[in-house]
């Protein structure tokens, strides 16, 4: 998380460092997993104006402070090793929600090829491999991809994020063999993006779509 070695033991984050991270606690909404002010209240503001396609995600930080700098890095300063600390915290925080979906796959969201080659990686296949390893799911990143570059959903406002990744993917026929399935991503913001995955794959005979994202941020 800061950036400096960790030494020789088993820890992939320092004692120091844990304590400053924003994990998501308390009352969560029962659909998204953001936290909610009121434990009486069932959804959050977002998923209760939303009728979201997948089913049920979780999220494990809040998008600000010291993990919205450690994605930054993970994503555009090539900190590929810290996929390993992020797998390791959302399997001690969130393994047992996440193994009671009963999922058949882990699949990342993908990236449009033209930015994973300039990127050189997807950073949400890289914690989906880390999941996929320490939970003992299969994962499976060939089948579902991105056909359309689109814009970062970060640079729009939450009526234009849903536009820009409509009709953005599309899922291979060898789908069928999948019921439920668990999307990976690194941040969630609106669900714009998760949903039209959602979409291709429940068109396609997918049952069931969850997902699983490292930190959430706040719809606009």
């Amino acid at each position: 998380m800061c950036g400096k070695p960790t030494g020789y033991g088993k820890d992939l984050i320092h004692k120091e460092c844990r304590e400053k991270l924003p994990y998501i606690t308390g009352a969560k909404c029962l659909k998204c997993g953001k936290s909610v002010e009121n434990a009486e209240v069932e959804f959050c503001y977002d998923c209760t104006k939303t009728e979201h396609i997948y089913d049920k995600g979780r999220c494990l930080y809040s998008h600000n402070g010291q993990m919205k700098k450690s994605l930054y890095d993970f994503k555009y300063k090539n900190k590929r090793e810290y996929a390993k600390a992020y797998g390791e915290e959302l399997v001690n925080n969130l393994k047992y929600e996440i193994l009671a979906w009963n999922a058949d796959v882990i699949m990342p969201v993908p990236l449009h090829k033209s930015k994973l080659r300039h990127r050189g990686y997807n950073q949400a296949e890289l914690i989906a491999r880390e999941l996929s390893r320490r939970l003992e799911i299969p994962m499976d990143s060939k089948i579902l991809k991105r056909t359309r570059k689109t814009r970062a959903q970060k640079e729009l406002n939450d009526s234009d994020r849903k536009k820009n990744v409509k009709n953005a993917f599309i899922v291979d026929k060898s789908i069928v063999k999948y019921k439920k399935v668990i999307l990976v991503d690194d941040i969630y913001t609106t669900g714009s993006t998760i949903d039209s995955c959602a979409k291709v794959l429940k068109e396609k005979g997918v049952e069931k779509v969850y997902y699983v994202s490292l930190s959430v941020g706040t719809g606009i």
